[in-house]
């Protein structure tokens, strides 16, 4: 069982470097000027999966602010939904998740 101090640096570690990803993800988007067309497409589509990187991120992020919210308030654990535990098992797979196994599905 991972104690909660434990589980904070894992979820703040994980967060560094999503924002350290973001970062590099928007420097990329930046540097996409080509003034040939067929370069300009594909820079396009490159742009496009980038984006949705970063909002997949930035989604990620979100999430690991609320577990970490939870932690100060000392409902991480506990089921968002049904007030139930959550599975270690479960935290230890998704450690950002509100919800236990039977409320996420």
């Amino acid at each position: 069982m991972i104690d909660l101090a434990t589980r904070r640096a894992q979820l703040e570690e994980r967060m560094t470097f999503l924002v350290e990803r973001l970062r590099e993800l928007d420097a990329e988007l930046d540097s996409h000027q080509s003034k040939d067309w067929q370069e300009l497409a594909t820079e396009r589509e490159t742009d496009e999966v980038l984006e949705r990187l970063g909002q997949s991120g930035m989604t990620e992020i979100a999430h690991i602010k609320a577990a970490l919210a939870r932690m100060d308030a000392g409902t991480y654990g506990i089921c968002a939904k049904c007030g139930e535990e959550v599975s270690q098992e479960r935290l230890d797979l998704l450690p950002d998740t509100p919800f236990c196994r039977s409320c996420a599905r």
